[in-house]
């Protein structure tokens, strides 16, 4: 390159002697600038791109990302596949165990999927999916294997029928956690019952991470409101509920509103979630009931104030013209 601008560079010397030496100085200083410059830049470039294809899996090790399968052409660089990784695990932070029942139904992978995106920016968590199956499906096992993530998969067939959705797959889990874990474990830990068709805010992840007892916070769109929240008095402390839907409950709250400490869970072996024989919006209120009292409830998200959760749940969608390839996983 450096001959090709060498001989230009003579070439315009000779052809072009009529012009003033001004202007023929201030345009060689320009190309003497511009010209090294240009091989820096091209130089770093490839630099870069070197550096990325030989380290590549010493990144994904560290848990950042992966980058597979490097086309090099010419100036582009085509990556086939990025796969973002969760966060580095770390031995000082608790664990968040998010308990997730699912069930089949049009919309799964995709809400299962939106979820997934959500929890890989949240450092030491455990994703313990449940599914309401005969057998653990290849649509949930493939999703969970390929997200990255640390998780458990579970399945147990609910037949009969129950009041709450999710409540047998609920306690599947924490059975799990009751087997896995010893009363005597020092470990830190939460648990959080997070439904798949929710919509979260990475900030209540961090909220609920360092849990005494038991955290709680508004949730948006459900009790028959815009949001139902806590009551929280001048010295921080919870004294009732802000909601329209039975609001006399002694613990008128969400499943999505609260988090409880792992050590509490497993101090509690009697504390499940009722299969039979229990009103609507009462399985938070018997469960809790078995934990703490209003008074040991620790206020979150600014006391109260704010809303970092949503029950967004995905319809499904118009009824299809075509099914299409019956092997195409949707």
């Amino acid at each position: 390159m450096l001959r090709s601008f060498s001989l230009w560079l003579r070439s315009w010397h000779d052809s072009d002697r009529m012009l003033p030496t001004f202007n023929k100085k201030r345009i060689f200083l320009i190309l003497a600038i511009v010209v090294p410059v240009t091989l820096l830049l091209q130089m770093s470039y490839y630099s870069t791109i070197e550096h990325l294809v030989t380290t590549g899996p010493d990144i994904c090790a560290r848990g950042i990302f992966t980058l597979r399968k490097f086309l090099l052409s010419g100036n582009k660089v085509i990556i086939n596949h990025v796969y973002v990784r969760p966060p580095p695990w770390s031995d000082s932070l608790p664990t968040i165990y998010v308990i997730t029942p699912t069930y089949y139904r049009v919309v799964q992978k995709a809400d299962l999927t939106r979820m997934s995106n959500t929890l890989l920016h949240v450092a030491n968590l455990h994703w313990i999916v449940v599914e309401d199956s005969d057998n653990k499906t290849s649509l949930v096992r493939n999703l969970l294997k390929n997200t990255g993530l640390n998780y458990t998969h579970l399945n147990v067939h609910v037949v009969e029928k129950l009041t709450s959705r999710g409540s047998r797959q609920r306690n599947m889990a924490l059975k799990w956690l009751r087997d896995t874990f010893s009363v005597n474990d020092s470990r830190p830990g939460v648990v959080f019952f997070g439904d798949d068709d929710n919509t979260y805010s990475l900030e209540l992840f961090d909220e609920m991470r360092y849990t005494k007892k038991v955290s709680v916070w508004p949730v948006g769109f459900t009790g028959a409101m815009r949001y139902q929240s806590i009551k929280v008095n001048a010295m921080g402390k919870v004294y009732g509920w802000e909601t329209k839907y039975a609001a006399s409950r002694p613990f008128a709250i969400d499943m999505a509103g609260f988090a409880v400490s792992l050590q509490l869970i497993l101090s509690k072996p009697e504390a499940y979630f009722r299969l039979h024989h229990i009103n609507a919006g009462q399985q938070e209120t018997r469960f809790l009931q078995y934990l703490v009292t209003i008074n040991d409830l620790e206020p979150k998200a600014a006391n109260c104030t704010k809303v970092l959760v949503w029950h967004t749940r995905t319809l499904n969608p118009p009824r299809f013209q075509s099914d299409g390839d019956p092997n195409v996983e949707t």
